[in-house]
């Protein structure tokens, strides 16, 4: 209940003023979801309107037809620089790189890896660990799926390794662990060569343990610094661990998220096992698709050259956030926000308790963000203190907007503690 010495408070009385106006102005915004703007797609509408006249590919297969399991190979040269693997190393498949993700965890599930003894199925138990706060749909997999999961807190050079090193050199249980290594989802984290290294060089209890190297944002940048990580599957390699990695990418926050390429890299034997199962369903993807993306993107080159023209669409949305927030919290206690050099998102971490208030005031006054909770497994945020802010698919004005409303909510939430 209200004490009437809240009631007197100017600091109150003006929150809830800014809020009752907030809501109406009757707004309709939404930084739910990190997807790309409608200008960014267009950048490769030639993908669409400028139709295949010839469809061989550059060793005279008919991409209209059927077969080719491994994809073009002239679209996985382009990328095989791009997400450090070997071009006889890596699948080019559909448009989701989570739908291989699913598909590798549903297949190791249902049959027998290399390095590992059985299915993972006939296990008691089988974990994943998760570095938190991170990408809600690898969480979502898991949990659909029957796979538990253990959160690592991440640092600003990747996961906590003192806490993973621990857990899985003393539980069998643990078979993989997922990282976004380069502009982490959603705290924009880029993996440090020590921490690849100790990931791919370190001493598990399963000898079947994989890591699940989700390389999304390979090459989005939002700095003149293009940053690079270490080649983990390289340093696996070497390391005697080959078959503990698999590599994912794709093109969709590149050319058209609905329409786009996939891929999956691992070690010879993994990409063995992967084709012989993944042969049982499919007779192999979209090679015109695939062949589209090669003549469009022509090389690594090319990849970069584009990739700068949607760092000129989002760069200024990013720097909206960034300039909402420090104006109104730069010496706020318990408000801090992350300040990403690539990827899709920015992390606001606010004072244990309120995330999920200010999302719902947020909501009320119809600003759809992402809900508290849904950076950790589970749905669980045990401070409720994290929130994903998506600015890149609105427009900028929209992105100004919401922000501003955005540091409403926090205010009045944060007087009404």
């Amino acid at each position: 209940m209200t004490s009437p010495a809240d009631l007197a408070r100017p600091d109150l009385d003006d929150a809830r003023q800014a809020y009752a106006d907030l809501k109406a102005a009757g707004m309709s915004l939404d930084l739910t979801r990190g997807k790309p703007s409608s200008a960014q797609l267009d950048l490769a509408a030639a993908l669409l309107t400028e139709p295949l006249t010839d469809h061989r590919a550059a060793d005279g297969t008919d991409t209209r037809n059927y077969g080719g399991l491994t994809g073009l190979k002239e679209l996985r040269e382009i990328f095989a620089p791009v997400l450090q693997v070997p071009v006889d190393q890596l699948i080019a498949f559909g448009n989701s790189s989570l739908e291989l993700m699913y598909e590798t965890v549903a297949q190791a599930l249902l049959t027998v890896m290399p390095g590992a003894a059985h299915r993972w199925a006939d296990e008691e138990r089988v974990v994943f660990l998760a570095p938190v706060p991170g990408y809600d749909r690898h969480f979502a997999l898991c949990e659909k799926l029957g796979v538990e999961l253990v959160t690592v807190p991440m640092t600003a050079d990747g996961p906590d390794m003192d806490v993973v090193e621990q857990l899985v050199a003393g539980d069998p249980a643990i078979k993989g662990i997922w990282c976004v290594p380069k502009y982490s989802n959603p705290d924009g984290a880029i993996y440090s060569d020590e921490v690849s290294r100790r990931l791919a060089t370190m001493s598990t209890a399963a000898p079947d343990f994989r890591i699940f190297w989700d390389n999304a944002y390979a090459v989005h940048h939002l700095t003149d610094t293009e940053h690079e990580i270490a080649d983990v599957l390289a340093l696996a390699t070497e390391a005697g661990h080959a078959d503990r990695v698999f590599v994912f990418g794709s093109t969709s926050k590149i050319t058209l998220a609905g329409a786009g390429v996939s891929f999956l890299g691992a070690s010879q034997a993994n990409v063995a096992w992967w084709l012989a199962v993944a042969g049982k369903r499919s007779i192999g993807p979209d090679k015109t698709n695939h062949l589209r993306h090669a003549r469009f993107l022509r090389d690594a080159d090319g990849v970069k050259a584009h990739m700068r023209k949607h760092r000129e669409i989002i760069e200024p949305k990013f720097a909206a956030v960034e300039d909402v927030l420090s104006r109104n919290f730069a010496d706020t206690p318990g408000v801090s926000w992350s300040q990403p050099r690539g990827g899709y998102f920015v992390t606001l971490t606010v004072p244990d308790g309120t995330a999920t208030e200010i999302v719902r005031l947020a909501k009320e006054a119809g600003i759809a963000l992402t809900p508290a909770g849904s950076t950790h497994p589970y749905g669980e945020d045990p401070e409720d203190r994290t929130i994903r802010l998506a600015p890149t698919f609105p427009v900028l004005d929209e992105v100004q907007r919401a922000m501003e409303g955005v540091a409403v909510c926090v205010k009045l939430a944060l007087v009404q503690r």
